[in-house]
This record gives C-alpha cells, sequence and structure tokens, in this order.
C-alpha cells in the first residue's frame, strides 16, 4: 500500500494537487491538519480518499484532533502533533504511540520534514506545503505485511513545469 502524508498545507492545495498527480498509484492520502478545507479540495480534484486531521489552525468540532489507524495490520497513531508540543520534540507523542502499541506515528506541526526511528516505532512528519515555506515537502509511506517505510519527497526535485487542469 503507498499513502501520501501531507499536513500544514495553509490553504496551497494548488501545490498539493500538481504534487500529489505526480505520485503514480497512491492508494489513499492522508491530511494532518492546517487546513481542513483544502483536504476536502484535495479529494474532490483527485478522487483519491483522504483521511482528514483537524489541527490546530482548525475549527470543526467534527473532525477528530488524533486517532489510531490499522492498515495492513499495522497501528498508525495520527496527530497534528501540537496537542503533544511536538515544536519541543517528540518525546511526548513518542510515549503516546508507545501507550497505544502504535507502530507508525505521523504528525506535523512543525513545518519541518523529519523520518526517524525510535525503538520499534517509525516517526514520519511530512513537513509543510506553506506558500513561501522552505522547504516544501510531503512524505509518502510504503507497507506491506512486513514492513513500513517512509520518505519525504522535497517539491523542488520535482518537475512542475507541466500544467494540471488547465
Amino acid at each position: 500500500m503507498k499513502i501520501a502524508v501531507l499536513s500544514d498545507t495553509h490553504g496551497n492545495y494548488p501545490l498539493a494537487i500538481k504534487m500529489l498527480d505526480r505520485i503514480s498509484d497512491l492508494d489513499c492520502i492522508i491530511h494532518l491538519g492546517d487546513v481542513l478545507h483544502d483536504a476536502d479540495i484535495i479529494e474532490q480534484a483527485l478522487c483519491i480518499p483522504v483521511i482528514k486531521l483537524a489541527g490546530n489552525c482548525d475549527s470543526s468540532p467534527k473532525v477528530k484532533r488524533e486517532f489510531l489507524l490499522n492498515i495492513c495490520g499495522k497501528s498508525i497513531f495520527l496527530s497534528h502533533g501540537d496537542l503533544y508540543r511536538v515544536k519541543s520534540g517528540i518525546g511526548r507523542i513518542y510515549e503516546k504511540a508507545f501507550s497505544v502499541s502504535a507502530d507508525i506515528v505521523l504528525y506535523g506541526h512543525t513545518h519541518v520534514p523529519a523520518v526517524q526511528k525510535k525503538g520499534e516505532i517509525l516517526l514520519v512528519n511530512p513537513g509543510s506545503l506553506k506558500e513561501a515555506e522552505v522547504p516544501q515537502s510531503l512524505a509518502i509511506i510504503h507497507l506491506n505485511d512486513t514492513e513500513a517505510s517512509a520518505e519525504i519527497i522535497l517539491v523542488k526535485d520535482v518537475d512542475l513545469s507541466e500544467t494540471l487542469f488547465a
């Protein structure tokens, strides 16, 4: 299974759509919040299911701030990250993930892309696609019955010159 992970698009859904349109064989997209409306537009434009979380800049009480997802036999803890003060480090979110027996943690909020392993838990922050952010990025998660891996895709490394939706 191939999953794109986004966070902190902050209204820059056109860039998200361009980036995601260039990634083949996506099974789903996870948007970790900031801004939820972007996730709705991305889902409509690409016709790929989007799992949505609310971030600290989102005000919808109907959308969860965190939850546990099970895909391909992996337990994935999703959080925007602000509730665990990830800007001060990953310790709190790691403890939460450990307490719920998560294999993978997906979080945002810092706007800094990161893929790291702590103990047996894979922690992934896709970074941000916010306009004028440096670097702009998203993450790709690869899952199968035995393995999970992640990679960061930087916007600067993708050819976006082709016009879409002309």
